[in-house]
């Protein structure tokens, strides 16, 4: 009998435009873009390939997003138009017959096709369904199936203070479950609509069996694996973990938890979202991204699991050195023209102006901002003897960008972010900026020399169009001498890879995920390399943080005095995200899911 394969790789962020920087859907559209290269490719060689289809919400107008703070919009105008057929329209059709709104799209990587199938939730509620000889609601439909099939006290869960996102991570699970149900068995519907007995034998027949498998990235769809094992669907389901809810509670503290083997949940874990979290014990596999992860699903849920790294999608040449020299230049010029304009003083010469780093979310302890602003403290002052000395010119200055943000910003002011009035800024991002200039790390103290080194917050998400820089996240890492991501808890940090990925060094705590993968890289320069671990773990708090202003100073110096040499450790970062490249995770997952050998 003929086979039709279909891999479904689901994530609530699964929406190319409508998501933060980086993050989930990062890993979903490589994980994808990966699995069709090798399609194309012939690596996976196969008479009827798997159709891929990446799956997720759908935001189509502001306001529709569960997260009202975050206003994402759905923007599927990238991809093509797709006419569904066979299976996959009748599939659709019965969705629709249901009341289940979904928006498809395909995009193509060389040869082969990649689905988007995104489903509109946000009208379950007002969608009327029958449960058990009742009529209710389709939202309470699925609170009411959830609870029989696996204790899920949503009636509870949505009075929390997280109700709504536990709510939409629900709706959004059935759907992508419902889904896959329905097109398990769209075969026997298309042969059932013969009203003739042997003649719907014989289309049923000739029809196609249908092997579908699903890969759950994070809590958020870890529903949908466990609803369709509890409804006996025979569909080879995979659970991902990119970190563990009550292991981000716990934030550095989960160390020692792993350590002392202390499975204790700290205060605040949201016992709704661990409970969806749990249901990847029904998966019929469990990956986490790095080993602390690993740990920590076995400390805290008893369950399981192997370790599949992510990894990072390369440039197909060589390093772009115009690329980081004209956007080096162009963030040189920026911040020499809002400093003076901001402040009125002196102009800054563009090029004794060196630029630093760090980005991601804006968990403050966990991401160590602390470490960063106390290790700034300590580089100004050795930049100040320098200076002092006579090894540095007077006017030179280090400025390190802190891209941290709630959510993205429409209404920025002129010179932002150098200019950044406090009304702008919302929850943590206050605190962050307080913190800076509790740390007198403001750029006001850097005309005139009483800072030479200086943190800006940058509390937006970076684009061409964020109002300040107006640069892409790639362009804005190339131009950087240097990133610093100092985390207390980090599963894996695809930043630092991002980093990588456009040939600039950077410096990464023990703690992150891929640290222990340093020892692979291939070196080009003798001593502390392109890529440089820091040892939060073991060190006392003031040894750790002198040793992330001393790796500031050095790959800083290297660049300053030896561009020769700070080149070659730009190429030993990129040499890192080589070795840790999607092709590899890809066809771990790719066997996971479907059982098949690559050779």
């Amino acid at each position: 009998m003929l086979e039709k394969k279909f891999i479904v790789i689901a994530g609530e962020e699964a929406g190319p435009k409508s998501n933060k920087m980086g993050g989930i859907w990062n890993v979903i559209d490589a994980e994808a873009r990966n699995l069709a290269k090798l399609i194309s490719d012939g690596v996976i060689s196969e008479e009827r390939p798997p159709v891929i289809i990446v799956a997720g919400p759908y935001y189509g107008h502001s306001g529709a997003d569960w997260n009202k703070g975050l206003n994402r919009i759905t923007d599927l105008s990238e991809f093509d138009e797709y006419a569904a057929e066979g299976e996959l329209l009748t599939t659709l059709d019965t969705l629709r017959s249901k009341g289940i709104e979904t928006h498809i799209r395909s995009g193509k990587v060389r040869d082969t096709d990649i689905l988007y199938l995104m489903f509109k939730t946000k009208d379950f509620d007002r969608l009327n369904t029958e449960y058990k000889g009742k009529t209710m609601s389709l939202a309470s439909m699925i609170k009411s199936e959830a609870y029989d099939f696996l204790g899920l006290d949503s009636l509870h869960y949505e009075n929390m203070n997280n109700g709504m996102e536990y709510t939409h991570y629900l709706n959004l699970s059935y759907a992508i479950s419902e889904f896959i149900r329905i097109l398990v068995t769209a075969g026997e519907k298309i042969a059932a609509g013969y009203h003739d007995n042997a003649v719907s034998e014989f289309a049923a027949s000739l029809l196609p069996s249908m092997q579908v498998s699903l890969h759950c990235h994070e809590f958020g769809v870890f529903y949908a694996a466990a609803r369709l094992h509890k409804i006996g669907v025979n569909v080879q389901t995979v659970a991902t973990y990119h970190a563990t809810i009550p292991g981000r509670s716990s934030g550095h503290r989960s160390i020692r938890k792993v350590r002392e083997k202390d499975s204790s949940w700290d205060s605040g874990v949201p016992a709704n979202f661990s409970k969806l979290e749990s249901l990847s014990s029904h998966a019929d596999v469990v990956t986490a991204v790095g080993d602390s992860t690993l740990r920590e699903i076995k400390l805290f849920y008893g369950i399981d699991s192997i370790v599949v790294r992510n990894g990072i999608d390369l440039h197909p040449d060589d390093i772009e050195w115009e690329k980081k020299k004209a956007y080096r230049k162009k963030i040189q010029k920026f911040l020499s023209e809002k400093i003076y304009s901001v402040y009125d003083s002196k102009v800054i010469p563009p090029d004794r102006i060196v630029p630093i780093f760090s980005i991601s979310r804006i968990e403050i302890e966990n991401k160590g901002y602390p470490d960063l602003l106390d290790s700034l403290v300590i580089l100004d002052r050795m930049v100040k003897t320098q200076i002092d000395a006579g090894y540095l010119d007077e006017d030179y200055r280090i400025i390190c960008f802190i891209v941290a943000a709630h959510g993205p910003k429409t209404n920025t002011p002129d010179n932002f972010p150098i200019y950044l009035p406090e009304e702008l800024l919302i929850g943590e991002e206050i605190r962050l900026q307080q913190m800076i200039q509790a740390r007198g790390l403001e750029c006001s103290r850097i005309p005139d020399g009483s800072r030479h080194v200086a943190a800006v917050l940058y509390p937006q998400w970076l684009s061409d169009h964020d109002g300040g820089l107006n640069m892409k996240t790639d362009e804005f890492m190339a131009g950087c001498i240097a990133g610093v991501f100092p985390s207390r808890y980090e599963p894996f940090l695809l930043t630092g890879l991002e980093a990588g990925k456009e040939a600039t060094p950077s410096i990464v705590s023990k703690v992150c995920g891929f640290s222990d993968a340093l020892g692979t890289l291939q070196r080009l320069v003798m001593g502390m390399g392109g890529v440089i671990v820091v040892d939060n773990i073991n060190l006392p708090y003031l040894e750790s943080i002198t040793d992330y202003a001393l790796a500031m100073d050095y790959f800083i110096d290297t660049y300053t005095d030896d561009r020769v040499k700070y080149n070659l450790l730009c190429q030993e970062a990129s040499l890192l995200a080589g070795d840790m490249n999607w092709e590899a995770p890809t066809k771990q997952y790719y066997e996971l899911l479907t059982g098949t050998r690559i050779k």
